[in-house]
C-alpha cells in the first residue's frame, strides 16, 4: 500500500539522481596528474574461469616493460570500463597502471560482460579468492596482487580477502562495511530504506537483467529507481512491485533481505567482522563522516587490529576518514553536499596518490616515506584540519556525560530541552510526543547512500524540521570554550511507549550563533532490537526500557559561542523504513498505528548522550592538507 504521505519525500528530498549517472565526465576529472612513467597496453574481455565453470571477464592494463610487475586488481558489478573513476573518484586504470602495476578491472558474475547469475554477496568470496590467483599468473605479473575500489567493490575485497589467496598481498577498501546485516541493510534493526530500494533498482538488478539480454525490464528497474521517491512509501516490501516479486531471476537478493530482518544465518554466511583472522594482509581503508558505512570502516580497522590473521597485517592498518558522503569525496567538480563542498581544498580525498604510495612501499618495498600503521587519519570539522591518531577512539579521549532536562515542554526547538553535564535538579520527569508513521520526520541529509543529490546524505540546516512538535529538543547553554567531539557518541535514552514496538531515534547537532543547527550524526534504535539483533524480544507497553543508540562516529569542534545539540525523535525517513508500531514483520506489514512515546529523565532514568571530547594536547597538531604519505 501507499502512504498517504507519499509526497514526503519529494517535498523534503532533492529529486533522485541514480548512481549510475555518476559514469557522466566531472569536468576536469580524470587528468594526468602525478601520473607514472610506465606505457601502458590493454586489452579487453580477458576470461578467467572460475572453479564452477562460469567464465568471468576483465579488462587487462599492462605495462610495455619485460620486468614482471604486481597486479592491481577491481572487481566491480558496475562495469568493468566505469572503473568507477566518476563522479571525480578514482583516476583510470591507465593511470594506475602507467605507475608499473599490472590493472585489472573484472565485472562479476552476472554483470557487465560476465557469465553467470548476480547475487550480491554469495559468489564473491570464491569469485575473488579464483581471480587473484588468477591474476597473479597473467603475463607481466609478479605473483603479487592487491585490490581496490569503493562501496561494493570494497565488499568485494574484503569477501577476497577473508578466503585467504596465497597472492592476496594488500587490500585498499573504501566506503565499505563489516556486516551486510547491520550498518548496512540494516541499521539496528531498522531497514535503511532509501539506500537499498534505489540502489538495487536503478544499479544492481538494473544491470543483472542487462547482462541477462532483457534489456526492457533493465530500463524499466533503471527508470524505476530513477523514481524511487514514489515507491518509497510502498508496503509491504516483502512483494514489492517494481522489483517483480514474481520474477525469482530480478533480484530475489532484495526479497531474502526484507525476510531475513534480523542477523541469522543467512547473514554470517557473508560476514567480514567474523573472519579478521583469516585476513592477512595489510589494510589502507578510506571513508567520510557522513558515508553509509562508516561504522563498518572503524570496525574493520579495530577488528583487524586486535584479530588480523598474521603480525603484519595487525601492524599494518590504516585507516583515512574525511568530510565526505559516499561518493563526494572533497574535489571541487564531484558530486558533494554544498555545505561540505565549501570546505575547499584541505578536504579532496588522497586515496589515488596514497594508494600508489602504500602499494609501491607494500609490494614493491619502497622506502618512500608511507607511514605504516596502526594509524588514523582523520579530518576534524569547524576546525577544518587534518589530525592523526593510532587508535579510534583515540587514546585518552574523555567520555564526558550529559544529561536530558527539561521543564516538561522539549517539544521543537521552540521548547524548553536542555542539555547539562550535571543532572538538572529543577526539571520535569518526562517529555511526551506522538509518532505518526504516516507523517514521519523527514530526513535531512544523514549517513545514507549513495549521493547527496538522491537522498539523506551530507550535512545540513536542520532548522526548518526543528519546528516539528514530533522531535524532542535539548541543547546546552553556549559554550564558553572550544568543546572537541571525536569518535562514537552513545545515547542511554530511557523511553516508553504505548505501541507494540516502535523506533527512537538520535541526532548530535552543533547549532551556530546564527540558529543555523547542523547535523553531524545520527542513529536508531528499534525498541524490539534493544538487547540483540538477532533473537528481538517484545516489549510491554507503558514500560520503561533503557535503548542505547549508537550514533555514528563524528570528529567536529563546537567553537565558543556555539550550542550542543540533541534530536531525539521515532523516525527518519526516507533514510530509514518508518516503524509501523505494530509488531508485524518488516515484510508483511501494510497497517499503521501511532505511538504515544515518553522521554524520562528524572533521578532514576537520568537519560544522557556520552559525547567522546579531546582536549587539545590529545588531539595534537594539525595540518590543512590531507595525509601525502
Amino acid at each position: 500500500m501507499f502512504s498517504i504521505r507519499s509526497a514526503l519525500f519529494v517535498s523534503t528530498c532533492l529529486a533522485l539522481s541514480a548512481v549510475t549517472s555518476s559514469a557522466q565526465a566531472t569536468p576536469g576529472w580524470p587528468n594526468d596528474e602525478g601520473r607514472g612513467s610506465c606505457a601502458v597496453t590493454k586489452k579487453i574481455d580477458v576470461p578467467a574461469r572460475m572453479r564452477d565453470g562460469t567464465v568471468l571477464r576483465a579488462d587487462v592494463y599492462t605495462p610495455k616493460t619485460a620486468e614482471k610487475m604486481p597486479v592491481l586488481l577491481m572487481r566491480t558489478q558496475y562495469g568493468k570500463s566505469a572503473a568507477q573513476i566518476q563522479p571525480a573518484r578514482y583516476q583510470t586504470p591507465e593511470w594506475f597502471a602507467s605507475h608499473c602495476y599490472v590493472v585489472v578491472v573484472q565485472d562479476i558474475r552476472g554483470q557487465g560482460k560476465s557469465d553467470g547469475t548476480f547475487y550480491e554477496y554469495r559468489y564473491d568470496r570464491n569469485d575473488g579468492y579464483d581471480t587473484v590467483q588468477w591474476a597473479s599468473t597473467l603475463p607481466g605479473a609478479d605473483g603479487q596482487v592487491a585490490m581496490y575500489g569503493s562501496s561494493y567493490v570494497g565488499a568485494t575485497q574484503w569477501l577476497a580477502a577473508t578466503a585467504s589467496p596465497p597472492a592476496l598481498k594488500a587490500i585498499v577498501p573504501s566506503n565499505t562495511g563489516d556486516d551486510y546485516y547491520d550498518g548496512w541493510t540494516y541499521e539496528d534493526g531498522a531497514f535503511r530504506l532509501a539506500f537499498i530500494e534505489p540502489w538495487m533498482l536503478d544499479t544492481i538488478a538494473s544491470s543483472a537483467a542487462a547482462n541477462r539480454g532483457d534489456k526492457k525490464l533493465s530500463k524499466s528497474l533503471y527508470a524505476d529507481g530513477k523514481n524511487a521517491s514514489v515507491w518509497m512509501p510502498y508496503t509491504p516490501y516483502g512483494s514489492f512491485p517494481p522489483l517483480h516479486p514474481d520474477k525469482p531471476e530480478v533480484a530475489p537478493y532484495f526479497y531474502d533481505a526484507v525476510a531475513h530482518s534480523t542477523r541469522d544465518s543467512y547473514w554470517e554466511a557473508f560476514q567480514i567482522r567474523t573472519h579478521y583472522d583469516r585476513v592477512k594482509v595489510p589494510v589502507l581503508a578510506f571513508d567520510g563522516w557522513y558515508d553509509s558505512f562508516l561504522n563498518g570502516a572503524v570496525n574493520n580497522f579495530n577488528g583487524m587490529r586486535t584479530e588480523g590473521g598474521t603480525p603484519e597485517a595487525r601492524e599494518n592498518q590504516r585507516l583515512v576518514i574525511g568530510p565526505w558522503e559516499h561518493i563526494g569525496w572533497g574535489r571541487p567538480n564531484g558530486t558533494i553536499s554544498p555545505r561540505l563542498k565549501d570546505i575547499g581544498a584541505v578536504a579532496n580525498s588522497p586515496v589515488n596518490e596514497l594508494t600508489v604510495q602504500f602499494l609501491d612501499h607494500v609490494l614493491k618495498g619502497q622506502a618512500n616515506g608511507y607511514s605504516d600503521g596502526p594509524r588514523v587519519d582523520y579530518f576534524t570539522m569547524g576546525e577544518n584540519r587534518w589530525h592523526t591518531a593510532k587508535s579510534f577512539p583515540i587514546e585518552g579521549t574523555q567520555y564526558v556525560t550529559w544529561y536530558l532536562g527539561s521543564v516538561g515542554r522539549a517539544n521543537s526547538s521552540m521548547g524548553d530541552g536542555s542539555l547539562s553535564t550535571r543532572p538538572i535538579k529543577k526539571t520535569a520527569v518526562s517529555d511526551q510526543f506522538t509518532y505518526d508513521p504516516a507523517n514521519p520526520v523527514p530526513s535531512v541529509g544523514g549517513h545514507s547512500c549513495c549521493s547527496w543529490t538522491s537522498g539523506p546524505q551530507g550535512q545540513f540546516d536542520q532548522s526548518a524540521i526543528e519546528q516539528r512538535p514530533d522531535i524532542l529538543i535539548y541543547t546546552s547553554p553556549v559554550l564558553e570554550n572550544p568543546v572537541n567531539v571525536t569518535g562514537p557518541i552513545t545515547v542511554n535514552l530511557f523511553a516508553s511507549t504505548d505501541a507494540k514496538d516502535t523506533d527512537f531515534t538520535a541526532k548530535l547537532v552543533d547549532v551556530a550563533p546564527d540558529g543555523r543547527a547542523i547535523n553531524l550524526n545520527n542513529g536508531i534504535i528499534r525498541a524490539s532490537y534493544r538487547d540483540s539483533l538477532s533473537n528481538p524480544t517484545e516489549i510491554v507497553p507503558g514500560q520503561i526500557y533503557e535503548y542505547h543508540i549508537k550514533v555514528w562516529p563524528t570528529s567536529n569542534l563546537f567553537k565558543a559561542g556555539h550550542k550542543i545539540r540533541l534530536e531525539i525523535s521515532s523516525s527518519d525517513y526516507p533514510q530509514f523504513a518508518p516503524n509501523p508500531n505494530t509488531g508485524e514483520p518488516l515484510g508483511t506489514a501494510t497497517t499503521r498505528v501511532i505511538a504515544h512515546q515518553t522521554i524520562w529523565h528524572d533521578k532514576a532514568h537520568p537519560s544522557s548522550v556520552i559525547l567522546p571530547i579531546l582536549s587539545a594536547a590529545i588531539a595534537g597538531d594539525a595540518a590543512d592538507h590531507a595525509p601525502q604519505n
